[in-house]
């Protein structure tokens, strides 16, 4: 073989092995890509207690109870809710019918979230969140679904 042939191969193979890395790693990766699942999602994958995940959804009308150390609210898909509770300060845009994402541990009551995130503006919501609504058909364009704007 001659030199150039020799360093061709070389690069080819380097390329191969890059190319088959990355492809593990994505395949490891792909049930944590997405940036949250809906209530729904969490009971269809069967996640259990000890699971960490992003659930995102509505937080559903009467369900907030604010306790001198702790929040507990509901969030809904429009199908299926989840008990949150949640232990810091809460995002100045969090309030009922609000599209939120809380992140924290499944438990047997529930999620414990660590963090929760509120919609930035009147018109935002996560993609997955709206996804989630058309699914179980709550998602109505410009229409006020408990007090968050679509």
């Amino acid at each position: 073989m001659t030199r150039k042939k020799k360093r061709l191969t070389l690069i080819a193979a380097a390329m191969g092995v890059l190319g088959i890395g990355l492809g593990l790693i994505l395949y490891n990766f792909r049930d944590n890509i997405s940036f949250s699942v809906s209530p729904t999602e969490i009971a269809e994958k069967g996640l259990g207690p000890g699971s960490r995940v992003r659930v995102g959804g509505l937080v559903k009308r009467g369900t907030v109870d604010r306790t001198a150390s702790r929040l507990h609210f509901i969030l809904t898909d429009g199908k299926r809710d989840i008990a949150v509770t949640y232990d810091g300060p809460v995002p100045d845009l969090f309030r009922e019918g609000q599209g939120v994402v809380a992140e924290g541990v499944l438990n047997a009551a529930g999620l414990d979230a660590t963090e929760v995130f509120a919609k930035h503006d009147e018109r935002y919501m996560p993609k997955e969140v709206v996804d989630a609504l058309k699914k179980s058909g709550r998602w109505q364009e410009n229409v006020d679904m408990g007090g968050a704007a679509q």
